[in-house]
């Protein structure tokens, strides 16, 4: 670096690099002024002034210098590098990793630039490339563990999971005896667990127990491995050895769940779809209540039994579990016991228990056969949970009852005003939702979860102004909206960009969900910092985890929301596109005089009270946005805070297409995906896609009404088409008549037909509707 310049330059030049790395920009710049002025064409000090100067938001000029820089000393690593760093910070991964390439055919044993290429490459899940950079780092610096465990984690990526163990165990190879010192023995028992984690991958079972036994001393974390033997042991099935090890973990933690799953395999008393053999079920039985007597105080021990539990049985078990719950007034009992409703016949047991303990409560102040009298919340708590069951079976003018009864018995409850909220929201009541939600907001004001369930029951009526002003009560000073963005409130930008959608409001719907997409733009950024972190730390196996997670991002429920939203709007823009100026003018000129003069007032006064919010809400963000250092911080004002720029796209369907890729891609086995599929290759009439969205509708669920809308659209669309007239065209129509025949519900029916058969078929959801 700064190999060319004079003894003091060259000093200069390594007081820039310095700057740099400490953030002291300002001397770095000065620096490199003062180099520039004796020569002002070196191309490395170019380069550094304008990597400094991207530090500061001066991009276009950074941009500048380094292409400068980079013109002039073209066989330079470092111009190339910082070219590469520069990027890097822009998030442009693929041109960054090019800079690094072209740095490295000139310096291909600098340490720096091989370790910023291996993280890019992590990043963007080059492999091969990862792979092939880490042995190079590696063979270059071989005392240093980060090397060792980076080609290991690199071979692992890259599904060489026995190349890995072999890298671990070389590595362990090069290490003394008494290794670790006490101040590493967490990093090195976290390696030694990765390993017998990649040896159970590899199906090294036996190997990875053996490992685990031998290595039992150096291993810190003293749960996780017990969790790893005796998962071990079930793979080997030794079932003994995991039951005996199940009970240990069980007496450390009672109330996890997963620990009496794993003791159930362990005595050959496990079901995959939960259905057992009555024998089982006494086995069973009998278990936990051995159990039951051990761990007294678990609650995991008590409601694991109504799972499997029938008639009889499951009645009893549920009463004694019940009765305490609604004694103590636990409200997230419902909650607990919603999944039993899809059990066939729990459900009507609830309904009988619960209304014997109702009226027995009121007839005798205590429960069915016991003597002692109930606290007098216990009525208030029964009706609640009576309101819940009766909303989950859908009828609500029993359920409305039931929580207004609970509402004079004791009025200053909260969670009867949300649950009537919600039974009205189900009904279909959105507005009387909303302003119950409101009044359980109003009852505590300081209450997060209440008030972000207003806000939701708000949006659900389409009141978005009262809900931004409600939402932003727990927010901090300054740009209200904005907050919302950084904290990444996604449920609050789907909800809300949903609202727009419904009331037509384009612009701002597609801004929402647009919004929420780039929260996972984000998140998918974030973990860059984790590839070097997770290194030194050692906390391998929670990065494998991270990794994996992320690779499955886009599949996450609110993503897909997001993505669904956004496609749904560009379809809506392409179907109704809004109209240019020149139409808008054409329409303003056929207008009378006095109504023309009018239209034009009002959107003069549009436009000046939107130019005041945005001076207001300018003011607000520079108001609040001072550091710790006394400097004013401003942040930037969003330009379209509407969203019309989001609407002047030329090609909607290219844009839907965008987002359809990813719900493809990741979200294949949703109805929604081919939904969405079959309307935008409809509308770009590419047939063939269209098709064969409308087979794997066919294939997810022939039954739902919009499979069958799709199926009726799509037939009758290519029944409508023209004689074909190329050769391209006649083969797809040959492909449509070979195709037809694997559709059972056309089988020798008209369209007519099938529709008025798919009609009758479902005419109970027809008239519930």
């Amino acid at each position: 670096m700064g190999a060319s310049l004079p003894p003091k330059e060259a000093n200069l030049f390594k007081l820039i690099v310095k700057s740099y790395e400490t953030k002291q920009y300002k001397k770095g710049l000065k620096a490199a002024d003062a180099i520039l002025k004796k020569f002002p064409d070196h191309g490395e000090t170019l380069s550094m002034k304008g990597l400094t100067l991207n530090c500061m938001d001066r991009k276009p000029e950074a941009y500048d210098l380094v292409r400068s820089g980079l013109k002039n000393d073209l066989k330079s690593h470092v111009c190339w590098h910082v070219y590469g760093l520069l990027h890097r910070s822009d998030r442009e991964y693929r041109e960054a990793i090019k800079c690094y390439r072209n740095a490295l055919r000139i310096d291909p044993d600098n340490i720096e630039i091989l370790r910023d290429l291996s993280l890019l490459q992590a990043q963007m899940r080059e492999l091969a490339g990862f792979v092939e950079t880490r042995q190079q780092l590696l063979t270059l610096k071989p005392n240093h563990r980060m090397n060792w465990i980076g080609f290991a984690i690199s071979q692992h990526l890259n599904s060489n999971a026995s190349k890995a163990i072999d890298i671990l165990e070389a590595y362990e190879g090069t290490l003394e005896e008494d290794y670790p010192p006490d101040s590493e023995r967490c990093e090195h028992g976290e390696m030694l667990l990765y390993k017998v984690s990649l040896l159970e991958e590899c199906g090294l079972l036996e190997k990875a127990l053996e490992e685990l036994h031998k290595k039992e001393f150096k291993i810190v974390d003293k749960l996780s491995y017990k969790e790893a033997e005796v998962s071990l042991l079930v793979k080997l099935n030794r079932l003994e050895e995991g039951e005996q090890l199940y009970r240990v973990l069980l007496s450390m933690n009672p109330d996890n769940y997963s620990y009496y799953e794993g003791l159930q395999k362990c005595v050959k008393l496990c079901s995959k779809n939960g259905h057992y053999s009555s024998e089982e079920i006494d086995h069973l039985d009998a278990l936990y209540k051995s159990l039951g007597e051990q761990y007294t105080w678990s609650s995991a021990v008590k409601r694991i039994p109504l799972d499997f539990l029938e008639d009889v049985k499951f009645q009893d078990a549920a009463d004694n579990y019940i009765k305490p719950l609604l004694t103590k007034g636990v409200p997230s009992l419902f909650s607990d016991l919603s999944p039993l409703y899809d059990h066939p016949g729990k459900a009507d047991i609830l309904e009988k228990l619960l209304l014997d303990f109702e009226e027995s409560i009121k007839t005798t102040g205590g429960y069915p056969g016991r003597s002692e009298k109930e606290p007098p919340s216990t009525l208030m708590w029964t009706l609640f949970y009576l309101a819940q069951h009766f909303d989950r079976r859908g009828v609500y003018d029993i359920a409305l009852a039931k929580v207004d009864e609970a509402m004079q018995h004791t009025p200053t409850v909260i969670d009867l005003y949300s649950v009537k909220s919600k039974i009205l929201k189900h009904a279909g009541d959105f507005g009387a939702a909303a302003s119950l939600a409101d009044e359980a907001r109003c009852m505590d004001l300081a209450d997060r979860y209440v008030n972000s369930q207003c806000v939701k029951r708000m949006l659900q009526a389409d009141k978005v102004p009262l809900a931004e002003k409600t939402a932003v009560l727990f927010t901090k000073d300054g740009d209200q909206q904005n907050n919302l963005h950084d904290m990444q409130c996604m449920w609050y930008e789907l909800a809300s960009g949903e609202s727009y959608f419904r009331q037509g409001d384009l612009g701002r719907a597609l801004k929402k969900f647009l919004a929420v997409e780039k929260h996972y733009a984000d998140i998918t950024e974030d973990q860059f910092d984790f590839h070097s972190y997770c290194l030194r730390k050692m906390t391998l196996r929670a990065y494998i985890e991270m990794l994996r997670f992320q690779d499955r991002l886009h599949a996450h429920p609110y993503f897909r929301k997001a993505a669904a939203g956004a496609t749904r709007c560009y379809l809506k823009l392409y179907d109704t596109p809004s109209k240019s100026s020149t139409e808008e003018d054409d329409e303003l000129a056929k207008l009378p005089a006095a109504q023309k003069k009018k239209l034009r007032q009002k959107q003069r006064k549009a436009e000046a009270r939107a130019k005041k919010e945005a001076e207001e809400k300018s003011e607000e963000a520079n108001v609040g946005g001072v550091s710790k250092s006394g400097k004013r911080q401003i942040k930037p004002v969003d330009p379209d805070p509407h969203g019309l720029k989001l609407l002047q796209t030329e090609d909607p369907l290219m844009e839907a297409g965008k987002y359809l890729k990813l719900l493809q891609k990741h979200s294949s086995d949703l109805l929604e995906t081919h939904l969405l599929s079959f309307e935008v290759n409809m509308r770009k009439n590419k047939i063939l896609l269209a098709l064969q969205a409308l087979k794997q509708l066919q294939q997810l669920d022939a039954g739902n009404p919009d499979s069958h809308r799709c199926l009726i659209k799509f037939f009758h669309k290519v029944a409508s088409r023209p004689a074909s007239a190329t050769d391209c065209e006649k083969l797809i129509l040959g492909v449509m008549e070979a195709e037809r025949p694997s559709f059972s519900q056309l089988h020798g029916k008209s369209l007519m037909e099938a529709n008025s058969v798919f009609l009758d078929q479902h005419k109970v959801i027809t008239q519930i509707l």
